[in-house]
């Protein structure tokens, strides 16, 4: 199904408007397999996205005129913002409350419209949603008041935001249900939360990630970057034990309720940046976050890093080296073929793919899968 937005061409929310979404992927796969091709890669798998209504998270401007209020995006030209009427990329569960919030707003008695400058939405596909609205004023119980009614109308959770003061009306989450790999997987998105933005295509990547691990024979599982749990939780199910690091507090807070949601206990999920984990790894330092965590217990088989776009840092290449197999997954293709420069000294690529979370602008994630050969 194409995008039909009458906005296509002017709101900066997509970049590319000018092209089929085919020839669009058709880009993407050949951008990707340029920069992957000198590590002996010649062909990618491709898991492609719905052309709309694909998107579980948005952020959006109110921007106040004669009208009233409006949403607003960023225009695609760089010259201020523009007014937009609909948004046919969000998940249909955030598309049917746009409106009726709108409304709200602007039929209140102010209580809810003044000094308003932006909405968040989180969802999920089975209609939960999380709506946060940020002002430049202090809400009182006034406000409290009237967004508890607006929550009962929008069958969704409010919360307030104000420089210094946040208002949690009912919940501050969502609860996703992703069918994976033969199975229900349930995960806790927080509204501060980072979560990948696109369900269908995300289960695409955690399913190709476990069709790697099927290829190994056990051991233990070790992850940088693991975030709240996404990839960790259904691979655990093809390792003996897990050790999964994350920077963010409110990740690994998320990452353990995820593990009781799903009953998974062979997991041990740690607060540590990438390089710290390295540095406890490489018994460099110690940390008192890791008392109770025996390291020379574990055999790890398999890594898995899914770093920021700055890629990974030289320590951590050295030490993910040294593992039989890593999964490589990657938000910045550039970053990943820089990595690989040392990577495939010592592994080869056998699988590699593009995932296309983000139709309609120049992004696109890649995942690899390298195997130890020296």
């Amino acid at each position: 199904m194409n995008l039909e937005c009458k906005h296509f061409g002017t709101c900066g929310s997509c970049s590319i408007y000018e092209l089929s979404y085919e020839d669009e992927l058709k880009e993407k796969k050949e951008r990707v397999l340029g920069l992957l091709s000198p590590f002996g890669v010649s062909n990618l798998e491709v898991f492609s996205a719905s052309e709309s209504h694909y998107r579980a998270r948005a952020e959006f401007k109110i921007w106040h005129d004669d009208n009233g209020a409006n949403y607003a995006m960023g225009r695609l030209d760089k010259k201020g913002s523009v007014n937009i009427f609909e948004c046919p990329k969000v998940i249909k569960p955030i598309e049917k409350r746009m409106e009726p919030l709108l409304d709200a707003i602007n039929n209140s008695t102010e209580v809810l419209k003044k000094r308003i400058f932006a909405v968040e939405f989180l969802a999920t596909t089975t209609d939960e949603c999380l709506i946060t609205m940020i002002y430049h004023r202090k809400l009182d119980k006034v406000w409290e008041a009237e967004a508890k009614e607006l929550e009962k109308r929008l069958d969704a959770n409010i919360i307030g935001r104000s420089r210094k003061q946040k208002v949690v009306l009912s919940e501050e989450f969502v609860t996703e249900k992703l069918f994976i790999d033969g199975r229900d997987y349930y995960y806790r998105h927080y509204e501060s939360g980072f979560t990948q933005p696109n369900p269908a295509v995300n289960i695409k990547m955690i399913e190709w990630a476990i069709k790697q691990a099927k290829k190994v024979d056990g051991g233990d599982f070790l992850e940088s970057y693991c975030g709240l749990g996404n990839f960790t939780i259904p691979l655990s199910n093809y390792f003996n034990r897990v050790l999964a690091t994350e920077i963010s507090k409110r990740s690994i807070y998320s990452a353990k309720e995820n593990c009781i949601l799903n009953s998974v206990e062979n997991i041990e999920f740690i607060r540590l940046a990438s390089e710290e984990m390295t540095q406890a790894l490489n018994k460099e330092r110690e940390f008192t976050r890791l008392k109770d965590v025996d390291l020379d217990a574990y055999c790890f088989s398999t890594v898995l890093v899914d770093p920021p776009r700055a890629g990974l840092d030289m320590d951590t290449i050295k030490l993910i080296s040294t593992m039989q197999h890593i999964i490589y997954i990657s938000c910045n293709p550039e970053t990943l073929a820089r990595d690989l420069v040392e990577l495939t000294k010592s592994h080869t690529i056998v699988e590699s793919a593009i995932y296309d979370q983000f139709p309609h602008t120049y992004h696109v994630e890649s995942g690899v899968f390298l195997v130890k050969t020296s």
